[in-house]
């Protein structure tokens, strides 16, 4: 999720769920020792609970990070096993650190002990040429006894070599029951799964196997699904009591403040494209946000004009 994820998404997503966990963007521990922290970790309060994913190999710049994320307010900091990038692949962290488990449980040791909040990992079932039984089995148990509170599995493989990082989220198949086995083994630990699940009735099943559900690709694409999040798992209202005015407030008057302090309204309105997928009018909120809200000196009113477009009427549905 990287480049996607960012301070405005998040801010946006928590106007549409009250209770689920948001993740960052994954930010790489030198550049949170040695970067501009406010840039890089900043975030609205609203987000609460968020939890800061780490990139990185080296355990003490990792509990560094972590110190901060910690101090920052973060709730979570979450190591990223998973990320299949070009970039990570040069710097020697995210999936490649699957071939190192022994290095990602000394990281979590180090990480636990500077920080009090949850530390937890987020990886593959193996990448490249390896078994994921065994893969998965070490890493697991590796970074369990370092002190995990929990391991988020995206459930294919990651392939390094001979495929892209795009090709790498669809084209590995995927094998839910392996991340089953793991829980299924690891009875007493929490085990979250994700990869290529489309909506919340599809999280929901999960959960018979595993205890938790993370939501990626279709969150962000169409993510008037999460309005129905709290009432399906956290025992909140149901999607028809969305107040659909209370978000168009909000994320004007967000938007107004990030325009204040030298930002543009395309930053925060990109990740809200796909909210109205399927409700009348949502072709023409698209074209507004695509179009208007791109414009240089575009302000809070496109973005009125956008909601304006919407027959809300359905979204109950669309939600639910």
């Amino acid at each position: 999720m990287m480049d996607w994820t960012d301070r405005h998404c998040r801010f946006f997503h928590r106007q549409l769920t009250r209770r689920a966990l948001l993740y960052t963007e994954m930010v790489v521990a030198d550049a949170i020792i040695q970067g501009a922290r406010e840039r890089l970790l900043g975030f609205d309060e609203a987000e609460h609970p968020v939890a800061l994913q780490l990139g990185g190999s080296d355990a003490q710049k990792l509990a560094e990070a972590a110190r901060i994320g910690e101090a920052f307010g973060y709730d979570e900091i979450n190591l990223n096993v998973g990320c299949p990038s070009d970039r990570v692949q040069s710097g020697t962290f995210g999936a490649c650190l699957m071939k190192t488990p022994v290095l990602v449980a000394d990281c979590v040791a180090a990480m636990k002990a500077a920080v009090k909040i949850p530390v937890t990992v987020k990886c593959r079932i193996g990448v490249d040429e390896q078994d994921p039984e065994p893969a998965l089995d070490t890493l697991a148990d590796g970074v369990l006894a370092a002190g995990a509170d929990a391991l988020w599995v995206h459930a294919r493989k990651a392939w390094l070599e001979g495929l892209s990082p795009k090709e790498n989220r669809d084209i590995p198949p995927l094998d839910y029951d392996r991340v089953y086995r793991l829980k299924a083994r690891k009875p007493n630990e929490f085990i979250g799964i994700n990869g290529g699940i489309q909506s919340l009735d599809a999280a929901r099943l999960h959960l018979d196997h595993v205890d938790g559900v993370m939501l990626g690709r279709a969150a962000y694409h169409t993510p008037g699904i999460l309005t129905g999040a709290d009432a399906m798992f956290y025992g909140g209202d149901a999607p028809g009591a969305f107040d659909h005015a209370a978000l168009i407030d909000a994320m004007a008057t967000y938007a107004a403040r990030h325009i204040e302090k030298g930002g543009r309204l395309g930053h925060v309105t990109r990740h809200m494209v796909g909210l109205f997928h399927g409700l009348p009018g949502a072709r023409r909120y698209r074209q507004i946000l695509s179009t208007d809200a791109t414009r240089p000196g575009a302000g809070p009113d496109v973005l009125k004009k956008a909601f304006a477009a919407v027959d809300f009427s359905g979204a109950a549905a669309e939600a639910a």
